[in-house]
């Protein structure tokens, strides 16, 4: 599974910052304002050695007052469910009683911390690092979130002694299905009426599943491997108290997986939590299956009303198909089953490069991209690039204008004439090099005619 990274520290030292730059992406909201971020905020780890989970706190505060009580929580939870911890300081401020605060709570978990000082563009060095040695965490690292500088070092550090580990090696030929979904929709149901047997604890209160759960089983014939996540964690020693969704457990479920299902309640709307989740999985690249459970107690009337919403609320996802299952009853699980394997089968399908090159050519008939000032774009072939999700390579000039409208227009060719069911098709243009352009000059002499041989790029 993905090692999970928490980053800590006091209010308004460039954590979400950081976490922007660390997950490529602008998820956290950044503004000169300390306790801007409240709750956990997750996504996955793009820089570094190994991928991750990385996990955004608010600001941790000794005496916390109102709403800073309820961050504390929150910090506390993102550093219980961590591997790593990255404890942020602000190098332009110096070493702070509150940093020392936020030290001794995170000395306390036991857990590995690296040290970080932030804001350091511009500074010497050492003379920033000196009074945060008093930590006792080692040799601060000094970075720039805002300028994205030593941030790679930093991840290389963190997640140091790390290996990309396999999920579920021993069944490496399984097709691994995730089921997630917030608590209480019928996870830990659906599971047991696939395998035929209650292996998971089910019941109607949240928080039921405590860890996320990896379970062998055969059908007709197929080899899979479901994961079951976890839906809540419940506090220790505390009652009737129960956290969201252990959104950490959930991503590390979608890393592992080829096939996500995403379980909803009929009776429910699709929640803040049910999107961010989905749009999670939908950028791992992972084949998409929306299971709307509970569907038999639903009346007829109001069948085509929860339709209208889903298609409203799940537009961003168009081609992840509806499956209305009752996981109690059985009704369309089968179903459910058999879309699972066909969306696995498309997200690891062989795209030979002729025919991907051919149905290049005959969009690009139906459809030609438009002039950018003044000059046609050219898209020459295309070959496939990878898997889970199938990535297609297009080569051409002036890629980097094709605008999002037209990269949409070739991705729903390419799916449906390669019926690529459930899975999002990642689409990567490369720019070739213009033969017009004058050669750089190489080390390897020169060749009868006169011309100097450019040494090759690999």
């Amino acid at each position: 599974m993905l090692p999970v990274v928490a980053l800590v520290g006091r209010p308004n030292v460039g954590k979400s910052t950081l976490f922007n730059v660390l997950t490529g992406t602008r998820a956290a909201i950044v503004a000169d304002v300390p306790g801007l971020t409240r709750d956990r905020q997750y996504g996955f780890g793009r820089l570094g050695p190994v991928p991750c989970v990385v996990v955004d706190t608010g600001g941790l505060v000794e005496n916390p007052q109102g709403i800073e009580a309820q961050m504390r929580a929150q910090t506390e939870r993102a550093v219980a469910e961590a591997d790593r911890l990255v404890l942020l300081t602000d190098a332009r401020a110096g070493l702070s009683p509150e940093d020392q605060f936020v030290a001794r709570e995170l000395r306390r978990s036991g857990k590995p911390v690296t040290l970080a000082l932030n804001k350091a563009e511009g500074l010497d060095a050492e003379i920033a690092a000196a009074d945060f040695h008093a930590l006792g965490f080692g040799t601060p690292l000094p970075i720039s979130a805002s300028h994205a500088q030593g941030c790679e070092a930093l991840m290389e550090q963190v997640l140091a002694g790390l290996a990309p580990q396999a999920a579920a090696a021993a069944d490496s030929g399984a097709i691994r299905i995730a089921v997630i979904g917030r608590p209480n929709v019928g996870k830990s149901t659906l599971v047991n009426r696939l395998l035929g047997e209650e292996r998971m604890i089910a019941g109607p209160d949240p928080g039921t599943t405590r860890d996320s759960i990896f379970v062998p089983f055969e059908r007709d014939g197929r080899r899979f491997l479901l994961i079951d996540t976890a839906g809540v964690r419940r506090r220790a020693k505390v009652t009737d108290v129960v956290e969201r969704a252990s959104v950490a457990k959930t991503l590390q479920a979608i890393d592992a997986a080829h096939v996500v299902i995403l379980v909803l309640d009929a009776h429910d709307t699709v929640a803040e939590q049910d999107a961010s989740v989905l749009g999670l999985a939908l950028e791992r690249g992972r084949s998409l299956i929306i299971a709307v459970n509970k569907w038999d107690g639903i009346q007829k009337e109001q069948r085509a009303e929860i339709h209208r919403q889903l298609a409203l609320r799940l537009d961003f996802v168009p081609f992840a198909p509806l499956h209305f299952i009752s996981a109690r009853h059985g009704t369309g699980v089968g179903e459910l089953m058999d879309a699972a394997v066909r969306a696995y089968e498309a997200a690891m399908r062989s795209l030979p490069t002729r025919e991907l090159t051919r149905t290049l050519e005959e969009a690009l008939a139906a459809h030609q991209p438009p002039l950018v000032r003044g000059r046609r774009i050219k898209l020459r072939y295309a070959h496939q690039g990878g898997r889970n999700p199938p990535r297609i390579v297009i080569h051409g000039n002036q890629t980097a204008s094709v605008p999002d409208a037209y990269t949409r227009y070739l991705t729903n060719v390419f799916r449906k004439a390669y019926d690529l069911f459930a899975t999002p098709v990642a689409i990567e243009y490369r720019t070739d090099p213009n033969p017009f352009r004058p050669k750089p000059r190489g080390d390897g002499g020169s060749d009868r005619g006169g011309r100097r041989r450019a040494r090759s790029r690999r």
